[in-house]
């Protein structure tokens, strides 16, 4: 196997303590790159990576991802800046629209205009992160006659974008340092990473653009049934409740499979729609099963052409034991 980078994302299927140990643990091994926090409507982001910079040294430390409606690029930039001052220039800032579902039921605001609001978006954050005043008239955002008070310990920032349609993922090459995929088929993200490569290569400018995707994974050496079934869970929930990636994968091939598993979960739950998630459905996303099955997997996702792989951690029984097989299994080579 070549040389790679890994990163690990801790969701909300792990507890804080369980987040904070992890996250020690994967410091200490030397063999990880990255630490994610996704947000969704439960833990915050930032808080959690504060307590994480604390009980880390070297790992970099990204939110996987903070949406773009529920704050301002004024309140962002201030606590991604907090995190890279105490955590010493670890931040990784990963950014994105997230989904109609929770920017209108959760956060009570219109979903409108997302990609120009991301393009105005990141244009502040620059801006922030430069250090000098502030003056911003957008469409979605203004600032004006602003400086952040907190001391930059740089002046910029890495600023990934989570990006699903193809303008969002040209918009994350234009303006951002890498772009963050989820829920891709294996085919798919094949042909999208050769084609960023591509434009990568022609040009001196981008040669560090992170190509970064999470990949559900669930691993047990004894009962990867038990782990194929927890990956269908995690699969089944998104499918069902994700607008976007409903209407993603319906394009990639499987209308077939999303329309039975939504239809599950309008009339059965999730328990029902797991029950929907088919073979190829499961393979073509997800790293699930044996310790040799989760290998095979993981260097299937690696032949794509991926820089970072960000191995989201769905628990079979003990979460810390789950995340120490994973760090056995796939140890970085370089």
């Amino acid at each position: 196997m070549k040389k790679f980078k890994i990163g690990f994302s801790l969701g909300p299927l792990l507890s804080i303590g369980e987040v904070l140990a992890i996250a020690k643990l994967a410091d200490q091994s030397g063999l990880v790159d990255s630490i994610w926090v996704p947000e969704s409507w439960g833990r915050d982001t930032f808080s959690t990576l504060g307590a994480l910079t604390q009980v880390t040294q070297k790992i970099r430390l990204g939110s996987s991802i903070v949406n773009i409606y529920s704050r301002t690029p004024a309140t962002v930039a201030m606590g991604a800046v907090t995190i890279d001052n105490l955590s010493n220039m670890r931040t990784i800032l990963g950014i994105g629209t997230s989904t109609p579902e929770l920017v209108s039921g959760w956060h009570g605001m219109e979903f409108n205009e997302p990609l120009e609001r991301t393009r105005e978006f990141i244009e502040c954050l620059r801006l922030i992160f430069g250090g000098a005043r502030v003056n911003y008239k957008g469409n979605h955002f203004k600032i004006t006659d602003f400086t952040i008070l907190e001391t930059l310990a740089r002046y910029t920032l890495p600023i990934y974008l989570g990006a699903v349609n193809q303008k969002m993922i040209n918009l994350a090459y234009e303006l951002a340092d890498g772009v963050i995929f989820y829920l891709r088929p294996i085919e798919e993200l094949r042909l999208i990473v050769s084609k960023l490569k591509s434009q990568i290569k022609s040009n001196p400018r981008k040669q560090g653009f992170e190509i970064a995707s999470s990949i559900i994974c669930a691993m047990s050496s004894r009962d990867p049934e038990k782990a194929r079934e927890r990956a269908s869970k995690t699969l089944a929930y998104y499918i069902s409740t994700g607008r976007y990636y409903k209407k993603f994968l319906a394009k990639q091939g499987f209308e077939t499979e999303v329309s039975s598993i939504t239809d599950r979960y309008k009339n059965g739950g999730l328990k029902s729609a797991t029950k929907a998630i088919t073979e190829k459905l499961l393979n073509s996303l997800t790293i699930s099963g044996s310790i040799d099955d989760c290998l095979k997997a993981f260097e299937r996702f690696l032949s794509t052409g991926i820089t970072l792989p960000i191995i989201q951690i769905n628990p079979v029984d003990d979460s810390i034991s789950s995340f120490k097989e994973m760090l056995s299994t796939f140890k970085c080579k370089g």
